[in-house]
């Protein structure tokens, strides 16, 4: 599909969808907003319906209308969906009708590359979260490529969930993978790290795979068709959704090892025993994102690194541990009140210290924001810059990298 050529097609619309986001009619001015109104903010969802993104959203929400920033800014929440052009040309809107920054979770790594160029000219400040994007201009803030939180050279969800559901095989079983959304960034990174360890270990035999869309009831109906088909299988490797997973495996009356991400039931069934690793994205990063905003707004775009990798969260069977409350404390990682499919990752202390469990099922206005610390120690090192942007930073070039990341000789960029 031509993109380029399907953004003529929605540009004459673009002014009057912009009237319709507005909510006016007066004029707009290029500095953002009409005479007398407020400079305005969007957070944009592509995808939407699951735990992951309206928790995601909800932070994003509560802290763009925080007291300070709602006095300065009209913040408004806009989902497109999943189809890269509804994407595009609710962006479209958002720039005609004068956005100052822009906060998504991008369908596509590319499709949005020349509408995100054209909002950047239009001096659109861009932060794309956990899914990622090329254009050049725009912020990425991503756990896609983040690394454990106690090592940072073990990075990548999908390589380092593989690994450990590999470990917990002792290096041999039929192996299922219960993908995300298709031909999202986010997705193809998981795959291709987790088969790169996969394909390490000749006893290691993946034998389905499916698209359970990042969803519970999707993932547990996908799972239990494979598991009709595979009944001999010894472990099953999933993004979001593996909650379902699990209901799969226990209405078939299996107890085996699943690597997931960060749902409260699968921590529930750990700490209970079940055999397997929680790990994955964090909803928190959707308001980090909006921060991280209104830090280049205020400080400039060097304020901040362009590439922002957010550690990778990691809890086993030995260190699953129920909350007293609503908040995460020694140690506890997951909540007893909260749904089975609750994405439990809410909290970012040393960037996100105002998150709630309200906020994240509310998206209530946080009472006031406190102030974003530098994020250099966050910043994505070179070597993976390939995932996110598509290229290597000038001075290196695609290869295998074998020193400083666990596992070695994944694909990624080295020095010249």
């Amino acid at each position: 599909m031509n993109f380029k050529k399907k953004l003529t097609l929605v540009g004459a619309m673009a002014a009057v969808a912009a009237f319709a986001l507005s909510g006016c009619s007066a004029a707009v001015s290029p500095s953002g907003g009409a005479d007398g109104a407020k400079e305005k903010i969007f957070v944009n969802l592509s995808y939407s319906g699951n735990n992951w993104q309206d928790e995601g959203a909800n932070l994003a929400m509560a802290v763009a209308q925080a007291p300070e920033v709602a006095a300065k800014y009209d913040v408004k929440k806009v989902i497109s969906g999943s189809d890269p052009q509804k994407q595009i040309s609710d962006l479209q809107s958002m720039i005609a009708s004068g956005a100052k920054l822009i906060v998504l979770y991008p369908i596509s790594p590319t499709a949005l590359n020349p509408v995100i160029q054209q909002g950047c000219d239009a001096g659109v400040t861009f932060v794309a979260y956990d899914g990622t994007v090329e254009a050049p201009c725009a912020w990425n803030i991503s756990y896609i490529t983040g690394a454990r939180t106690e090592d940072p050279e073990q990075a990548f969800f999908g390589a380092q969930t593989a690994q450990a559901l590999v470990d917990l095989l002792g290096g041999t079983g039929e192996v299922m993978m219960n993908r995300g959304v298709a031909g999202t960034s986010t997705d193809t990174v998981h795959y291709d790290t987790a088969m790169s360890v996969f394909n390490q270990y000749p006893g290691i035999k993946v034998v389905n795979e499916f698209y359970g869309n990042w969803d519970s009831s999707v993932s547990q109906q996908e799972a239990t068709k494979a598991l009709a088909a595979h009944p001999g299988v010894d472990g099953i490797w999933s993004q979001a959704g593996e909650d379902g997973v699990v209901k799969a495996l226990e209405a078939a009356g299996m107890e085996i090892p699943v690597t997931g991400e960060n749902s409260n039931y699968l921590r529930q069934k750990l700490s209970e025993g079940w055999p397997g690793v929680s790990s994955g994205s964090a909803p928190a990063q959707g308001a980090v994102a909006v921060k991280l905003g209104l830090k280049i707004l205020a400080d400039g775009a060097d304020s901040v690194p362009k590439d922002i990798e957010m550690p990778l969260p990691w809890v086993t069977t030995e260190t699953a541990k129920v909350c007293p409350a609503a908040e995460f404390v020694d140690g506890c990682n997951f909540f007893a009140q909260a749904d089975d499919s609750f994405v439990t990752e809410i909290f970012e202390k040393s960037v996100l210290p105002e998150s709630s469990y309200t906020a994240a099922t509310t998206g209530a206005a946080v009472s006031a924001l406190q102030a974003l610390p530098s994020m250099d120690t966050l910043a994505q090192p070179a070597s993976r810059r390939i995932y996110t942007r598509g290229v290597c930073d000038a001075g290196w070039t695609t290869g295998p990298v074998e020193k400083g990341q666990v596992p070695a000789g994944l694909p990624g960029c080295v020095k010249k």
